[in-house]
């Protein structure tokens, strides 16, 4: 089930990355909420996240959380969300998100598209204040 996912982790489609490791990737979304959008995205092809195994399911919350944190830090917003939503993409990922109000979280409101530059200087916030992967 080759998704968008699998060619950006892939290298096949360029990706603004924060986090990388063997299990899992953090990158902006290329269609944000709001400025710092981060997709955590497991490496592996899995549909619903009900069906990933316990171990991976914890470390993509653990990513999630480094970056939430990070966002915390660089954005200062009121709260960071986390969404499991998995009907836009077929494959395991965490949006995560800095928010102001529940409002910032409606797909509605997404970014048709943003600068390469934009995502650029969002995701280097965000490295700032991430630790490195192990």
């Amino acid at each position: 089930m080759s998704t968008i996912f699998t060619r950006i982790l892939g290298g096949e489609i360029p990706g603004t990355f924060v986090w990388q490791d063997d299990r899992c990737a953090a990158l902006m979304s290329i269609n944000p909420l709001r400025r710092g959008h981060v997709l955590v995205v497991c490496r592996e092809e899995i549909d619903h996240w009900l069906d990933a195994p316990r171990a991976l399911r914890d470390h993509l919350f653990d990513v999630a959380h480094a970056v939430g944190i990070a966002q915390q830090a660089a954005f200062q917003p009121v709260r960071v969300g986390l969404m499991i939503a998995g009907l836009e993409v077929p494959h395991v990922h965490i949006h995560v998100v800095p928010i102001d109000s529940v409002n910032d979280l409606d797909f509605a409101n997404a970014a048709a598209s943003v600068e390469r530059d934009e995502l650029e200087s969002a995701a280097a916030a965000i490295r700032d204040h991430l630790p490195q992967p192990a």
